[in-house]
């Protein structure tokens, strides 16, 4: 086998090792070995006696992270192909810098200090890549395992950074044991070789089923009703106006209500008829006069719903960042909004904050807006800025004595961003959202796993609703304790348990990530001084 034969096969070998490994129907151990056939790779490159290193090193590793991208989200194509293709191609693109960045770095470190530094700006770019514009998140290693909870438990320490932090070391540390084997070497000489990178594997799985055993049960007192309308969301759902939503409301989920019903959740927007409900002024609307109304036989109980939500701006200069033309001195902000309402009891608004890049928000748009107008990537959906809010809102429910965190859609996917409805309070957190989009495929499956990582981290149990799939009940230690089937029109009723306890995560976040972007400004400080140029062991 030629030597460029040889190095695009280990370049695809990391791609789909990576990518057959990803939830929901992967092979999740073959994570802690994906990155191996790469680095094998990058030392080939690095030995061989041919010019542009650096180049053929990002070059083999873009074909790697595409194929890992394309394997994990192609389901993006069922929203547009252009955006499938953009999210695919930009995220290959900052894997491939990362990977040509330790390359170069491993120049001018010790060895050890350049894997040291890899697993550092690999986490340090996860966490930039769950706060920037640029925001897609949906790979980063720690997600992997969102269908592996018993393996995972304490992520209510570490949350998702411990579990990457896990791969990446296991990773190396797997590659560098290998290094040394000869290639005539037997089998046995490759399993004592790998004794000690399968303990690191075992131990915290192992520790993760003691920790399991230790969560405090707590009686599950509140009744919740989970609303799954399945309105399709390109032929009929932006076509029907918010009165007809609410009769369906009725229909569907007024026989299953109770003098004991606490909470009803519908799913993401739906009430999202033209820009949607006025936001000032908004208890006086129709819509929210007649909601009363139908409440008043059920004091008890709150119903969380989706909301879209605009307000108008009459005036010549641009109002907010977030806000969209309409025509001169007339400007628009939408919102993707829950509205908690109960009877006799003022609104109660959480606007969604956390946005999908190209259809909620255009990023870096101080910068873009002036060259590009108001063009964004269409991946489904509207194509309108929305604006956004600091603090996450908790919602109170005074009778039942119980407080929820409202989170949307995209918003679950994030582990720091959930915890601050915790530290406001929530008690339980609910989902509302809208899986449609992407059609019967891995990515609402991923998505509602993705979940379960956060009931973990926070030790909160999580009542999902989603338009057409999957609705669940998931407990504090990530189990789906209810589901519904895809693509149904059902209502799933429920208890869960309200708690208070508040864990390390909730209570320092993504510490590991913040030590590890320290640690890459360090060791890309050192590796810039060329201090350390002439002191390298290949």
């Amino acid at each position: 086998m030629s030597k460029t034969k040889l190095h695009f096969f280990l370049a695809l070998a990391t791609g789909v090792l990576f990518g057959i490994a990803w939830p929901t129907y992967g092979f999740t151990f073959l994570v802690f070995f994906s990155l191996v056939p790469l680095l094998f790779l990058e030392d080939a490159i690095r030995k061989d006696e041919f010019k542009r290193k650096g180049l053929r090193v990002f070059a083999f590793s873009y074909l790697s992270f595409l194929v890992w991208n394309l394997i994990t989200t192609w389901w993006l194509v069922n929203s547009t192909f252009v955006g499938m293709v953009f999210a695919n191609a930009c995220n290959s693109l900052f894997y491939a810098l990362l990977f040509w960045l330790f390359y170069w770095a491993k120049g001018r470190l010790p060895l050890k200090g350049a894997y040291l530094f890899l697993i550092a700006l690999w986490l340090a770019f996860e966490k930039l890549h769950l706060s920037w514009d640029f925001s897609w998140s949906w790979l980063n290693l720690g997600n992997v395992f969102s269908d592996k909870i018993y393996w995972i438990q304490w992520y209510e320490y570490t949350g998702t950074f411990g579990g990457s932090l896990w791969v990446m070391a296991i990773n190396i540390w797997s590659y560098m044991k290998l290094k040394v084997v000869p290639l005539n070497a037997g089998g046995s000489q490759f399993v004592k070789k790998m004794v000690s990178p399968l303990l690191a594997i075992a131990l915290p799985i192992a520790f993760s089923l003691l920790i399991y055993k230790t969560v405090e049960e707590v009686e599950p007192t509140l009744n919740i009703i989970l609303h799954q309308p399945n309105i399709d969301p390109y032929s009929s759902k932006y076509n029907l106006t918010n009165t007809t939503f609410l009769s369906q409301f009725k229909e569907e989920v007024f026989p299953y209500l109770s003098a004991d019903t606490d909470y009803v959740l519908s799913p993401e927007t739906y009430f999202a008829e033209g820009y949607g409900e006025q936001l000032n002024g908004l208890e006086n609307t129709v819509l929210f006069q007649k909601i009363q109304r139908e409440l008043l036989a059920y004091p008890k109980l709150q119903w969380i719903t989706g909301i879209q939500l605009y307000n108008l701006y009459e005036q010549e200069n641009l109002p907010s960042l977030t806000a969209n033309k309409v025509k001169t001195g007339l400007w628009v902000d939408y919102y993707n909004s829950a509205l908690g309402i109960q009877s006799r009891k003022g609104a109660q608004l959480y606007h969604k904050s956390k946005l999908v890049v190209g259809i909620e928000n255009m990023p870096f748009k101080s910068l873009l807006k002036p060259l590009l107008g108001d063009l964004l990537i269409d991946l489904g959906g509207t194509v309108a800025s929305r604006a956004v809010q600091e603090e996450r809102s908790v919602f109170s429910n005074p009778v039942s004595e119980s407080k929820t965190g409202p989170i949307i859609c995209w918003e679950s996917v994030f582990g720091e961003f959930v915890t601050g409805y915790i530290k406001n309070g929530a008690q339980f957190l609910t989902v509302i959202t809208n899986d449609a989009w992407w059609g019967n495929t891995p990515g609402h499956k991923q998505l509602k796993s993705y979940t379960q990582l956060r009931a973990i981290e926070t030790r909160r149990d999580i009542a999902r609703s989603a338009n057409t799939g999957i609705s669940a009940f998931i407990n504090a230690r990530g189990e789906v304790i209810k589901q519904t089937a895809y693509n149904t029109q059902t209502v799933l009723q429920g208890k869960i348990a309200p708690r208070t306890e508040i864990t390390f995560y909730v209570r320092y976040g993504d510490i590991i990530a913040r030590w590890a972007g320290f640690l890459t400004v360090l060791f890309l400080l050192l590796a810039l001084s060329g201090r350390f140029k002439n002191k390298i062991t290949l």
